[in-house]
């Protein structure tokens, strides 16, 4: 039998093995087909989405309104449940006492794990939905921001530095956002939270949910009071801690002056007063701010604690009564002590929108000013190089009081009420290869000169004209036939024009970055001749990884000379400079200076604001404003020098 079993197993193994065979043959013969050409594996073949194994595709979240009130509704769905489960656990534990059959307790104990569980699931997921919400409305505002600042740069941002402006127009503009995370989020969720622990106290005990809900109310207009009380304030210490810190910056920037006027024993006293005066005033001030948010803070505490109060005596009440048992009794007492963390952090809420909306209503100030500058013009600019010609120019930074519109082209005093404009009767002639220096004393208005060519500023009074090098090739007199700037295009204006001011910024970046910002299309190698050409070779041979080397704590001279080097790489046709080697010793300014007006040739103009006398190049000058040397009418009168 055995052995008619192994013929059978192998009769049948025969019968059957060919069918058998043929497929582990196709079968083998697959896998060598799939053994000679292998999948890609996750290092060599790309996912269609982009991702790689393992790698989980982030939560998109809702942004803008529906975003925003996503997330106070996870706010109080999270204070919410902490309210919960501090009424439950007092039912669980006061049940619990009575030591009854532990199924009956099975609901509330799984409650409390739930809550407890849910409750920080809740905060996390809010904050998570409430700082994408902020962080995506903050980038785009500040687009908006720096749009809207252009146009008023720099003739409407006041006599501080573009970069305080910047600053601090960029921190309130957080502090405008913040007010999605500290208030809008908070003070919904307590005030969901509230109706919350208002419903569970009131459905078993109808005057204690009353009771609960008047608290709230009572808080809420606790907070409404501390915001009136703060918001004057908040305004108040920003303007006082800002003219602190002007003073004193003013004072640590000249100190080698101050002392040299005051000396360094007893005189500094009459300098020093002035900022002790407005640091007593900012503690005044600031010290409004803490005694509104301290008395804010202990009202709402004994809110919170009669409300506990009133609630625990009714609760205590109802179960003397026998209307209520103990479990529910526990339950509704903890209710407004539930609430308290919620309800103690308003005045918080009410110091946050105070700071939001002071810092809003600066920068409503700030960008809704009119522009110094006409940009509506259309006419395109001419293509041949630019001349241009000032006619009787004057200009102002701030509008005239009286609101008239300009100030004239003659030289007749302004009237009464009203100032003189900072640059007054200007005639100026800029043609390709000239090298102009403006002169004159503090306040003449050389900078204003370099701001009204540079299109910073319009002219109030006379005219600015822009020709074609080849417009007045008839006449010979000049450029007597241009266009006036305020009709031709602001951009292709200002594209034709590099400006090197008396602050110049280096942004937080690499070299390489700060100087493709004159020119984004510029090589390596015409970086580095840029770089070579203003001296700043040695100090460029220091940096550990060259052009993508992230620019650190320059100073004034190399923020000087790389500004320069952005102007030569721009090759504009007209270079204005303001005071470019201020923060320059006469040798390295004589390399830096020369270095650029050798590089721009013969074919560019250069207009160079400077006190003092250039220490290289022959310069043609201009002497702005009134002097004995001026002419009758106060116009400027150039002489050659050097």
């Amino acid at each position: 039998m055995a052995p008619r079993r192994r013929r059978g197993v192998g009769s049948a193994g025969g019968r059957r093995g060919e069918p058998a065979a043929a497929d582990s043959a196709r079968h083998d013969g697959r896998r060598g087909e799939s053994a000679a050409a292998p999948h890609p594996t996750g290092a060599d073949q790309e996912p269609a989405d982009g991702r790689r194994p393992g790698e989980v595709a982030p939560l998109r979240t809702p942004r803008g309104r529906r975003g925003l009130a996503l997330a106070c509704l996870l706010g109080g769905a999270s204070v919410g449940c902490g309210v919960a489960l501090t009424a439950t656990s007092g039912w669980l534990i006061v049940q619990a006492s009575t030591m009854p059959v532990v199924l009956t307790l099975l609901v509330a104990i799984v409650g409390v794990r739930a809550f407890g569980i849910f409750r920080p699931v809740f905060r996390y997921a809010e904050r998570v939905v409430s700082h994408d919400v902020a962080l995506d409305d903050l980038s785009r505002r500040r687009a908006d921001l720096y749009a809207a600042l252009i146009p008023l740069t720099p003739a409407r941002l006041g006599r501080r530095s573009r970069g305080q402006v910047l600053t601090a127009a960029a921190r309130d503009l957080e502090d405008v956002v913040d007010e999605h995370v500290r208030v809008s989020v908070p003070a919904w969720s307590t005030l969901i939270a509230t109706l919350v622990g208002a419903a569970i106290a009131g459905w078993h005990l109808p005057i204690a949910g009353l009771v609960v809900a008047a608290g709230g109310l009572l808080v809420a207009l606790l907070t409404a009071l501390g915001y009136a009380a703060e918001r004057p304030a908040q305004d108040a210490a920003v303007a006082q801690r800002g003219e602190v810190r002007d003073r004193v910056t003013a004072l640590v920037a000249n100190l080698l002056a101050v002392q040299a006027v005051a000396g360094t024993v007893g005189g500094h006293r009459e300098l020093v007063a002035p900022v002790l005066q407005a640091e007593a005033a900012q503690r005044r001030t600031e010290a409004r701010l803490t005694r509104a948010r301290a008395a804010g803070l202990a009202v709402t505490w004994v809110v919170v604690a009669v409300t506990a109060t009133l609630v625990g005596l009714l609760a205590w009440g109802a179960r003397a009564e026998g209307t209520l048992s103990g479990p529910y009794a526990a339950l509704v007492a903890l209710v407004p002590l539930a609430l308290a963390d919620a309800w103690a952090g308003l005045p918080e809420v009410a110091g946050a929108r105070a700071r939001a909306r002071s810092a809003a209503a600066r920068l409503e100030a700030l960008v809704s000013q009119e522009p110094a500058v006409a940009g509506r013009g259309t006419t395109p600019v001419p293509p041949a190089p630019p001349v241009l010609e000032l006619r009787g120019a004057s200009a102002r930074w701030t509008p005239r009081a009286d609101g008239a519109a300009g100030d004239g082209a003659t030289g007749a005093r302004p009237p009464a009420g009203s100032t003189l404009p900072d640059l007054h009767l200007l005639d100026l002639v800029v043609e390709p290869g000239d090298r102009i220096r403006l002169s004159g004393p503090n306040g003449a208005g050389k900078s204003t000169a370099l701001a009204v060519l540079a299109r910073h500023l319009d002219p109030s009074g006379g005219d600015y004209l822009l020709a074609g090098a080849d417009a007045d090739a008839d006449t010979g007199q000049g450029c007597r036939c241009g266009s006036d700037v305020r009709a031709l295009d602001l951009e292709q204006t200002r594209a034709l024009l590099a400006v090197v001011d008396d602050e110049p910024h280096a942004f937080a970046g690499s070299v390489r970055a700060n100087l493709a910002l004159a020119a984004p299309g510029a090589t390596d190698e015409q970086q580095l001749d840029a770089v070579v050409a203003v001296d700043l070779d040695g100090w460029f041979g220091t940096l550990p990884h060259g052009l993508d080397t992230p620019l650190t704590g320059l100073s004034g001279g190399e923020r000087s000379r790389l500004a320069l080097a952005r102007a030569l790489l721009s090759e504009r046709p007209v270079v204005l400079l303001d005071e470019p080697t201020a923060h320059l010793d006469d040798a390295t300014a004589q390399r830096a200076l020369g270095g650029l007006l050798d590089r721009v040739g013969g074919g560019r103009a250069v207009v160079l604001v400077s006190h003092t006398a250039p220490v290289t190049g022959r310069w043609t000058e201009h002497r702005v404003g009134r002097s004995a040397a001026d002419a009758a009418d106060g116009r400027a009168v150039p002489q050659h020098i050097g």
